[in-house]
């Protein structure tokens, strides 16, 4: 089940310590950029080794967390937290982003104009 030698794959790595849902969706952040090891934007095939900082932004937020030791196949959420320290920012407050961009219940449909306010509070544009 456990490995401490050698190297495992990135997007399997991701997966085996439940950062992602799935495999797929831990290949498909590789693919998109949103997977760093080191700095240094990573493939899915990219090999880690212990002591190697992987950057996943994943959700809405970012983690940042240390390999610290190599599984290759999905362990339980005990084993996992083992298997890296976690440097990620704290996510930020429910209540800052239920705030942003929220219509009252029956309001209807938001005209153009609200749509547009919505967009610009919600960082587009």
């Amino acid at each position: 089940m456990a490995s401490d030698e050698g190297t495992v794959r990135v997007d399997s790595w991701i997966w085996s310590v439940r950062l992602t849902k799935t495999r797929s969706a831990a290949a498909t952040a590789c693919r998109g950029g949103h997977v760093r090891v080191n700095g240094e934007r990573a493939k899915a095939a990219q090999a880690v080794r212990p002591g190697d900082e992987v950057r996943l932004r994943h959700a809405g937020r970012e983690r940042v967390v240390v390999v610290s030791r190599l599984v290759r196949k999905r362990v339980g959420a005990a084993i996992a937290a083992e298997c890296f320290v976690d440097n990620s920012p704290p996510p930020p407050p429910r209540e800052e982003i239920a705030a942003l961009g929220h219509r009252d219940r029956g309001a209807g449909r938001p005209t153009k104009r609200d749509r547009r306010e919505l967009e610009q509070l919600r960082g587009g544009r």
